[in-house]
């Protein structure tokens, strides 16, 4: 329930273009820094959307590794330690912030990006359809959300992505979402203070 496929982008489209430009810059071991940079001539949303979905196949993906370990039990709230508690709210059940375990969060998370990534309306993906005035605030959440995801695993379940000897792979995708976020202002600097 918590893996998801990844969403794909279509051959051919200047979207999957610049997914295959990132990860060509991902891969040829680039700094972090310089490879979340727009490229000259692409339009910044064009980027930024391409990144998000991104973000939310590897988070989920790391996610996964350890949901068997984030349980109801192990996880009664959705936290990041002692000192940061999130709480879930949508437009449908959860119209006020309520407490829940990290398993629930989560499925609740990756259901509604999900929902998000795939709206042609906020994610279009034909060439010339513009993107919504609204794209930026919705990343935006979306961002800070999965966010969340690598404080939990990192302040909870870090032992076990070392013991399963993945951090570096962690290490390199939390290094990446965070020089993106900060290369383009996606995150208020207080929502990354628990990391």
């Amino acid at each position: 329930k918590t893996f998801r496929p990844k969403r794909k982008f279509e051959p051919g489209t200047q979207r999957f273009e610049l997914h295959k430009k990132a990860q060509a810059s991902l891969n040829a071991g680039l700094d972090l820094k310089v490879a979340v940079q727009l490229p000259p001539g692409e339009e910044q949303n064009d980027w930024v959307a391409v990144h998000v979905v991104d973000f939310f196949n590897r988070i989920n993906l790391i996610y996964g590794t350890i949901s068997d370990y984030c349980t109801e039990h192990s996880c009664p709230v959705m936290s990041g330690g002692p000192k940061y508690e999130y709480r879930w709210q949508d437009e449908h059940k959860y119209r006020k912030p309520t407490a829940l375990s990290a398993p629930q969060y989560m499925n609740l998370l990756m259901d509604w990006i999900e929902v998000q990534i795939n709206n042609e309306d906020i994610f279009p993906t034909n060439v010339g359809t513009p993107f919504p005035k609204n794209f930026l605030p919705v990343v935006k959440k979306i961002l800070s959300r999965l966010f969340r995801v690598f404080v939990h695993v990192y302040i909870h379940h870090f032992d076990r992505i070392t013991q399963m000897g993945s951090e570096a792979h962690v290490n390199t995708c939390y290094k990446h979402f965070y020089y993106f976020v900060k290369e383009f202002n996606l995150i208020d600097t207080k929502e990354l203070e628990p990391l």
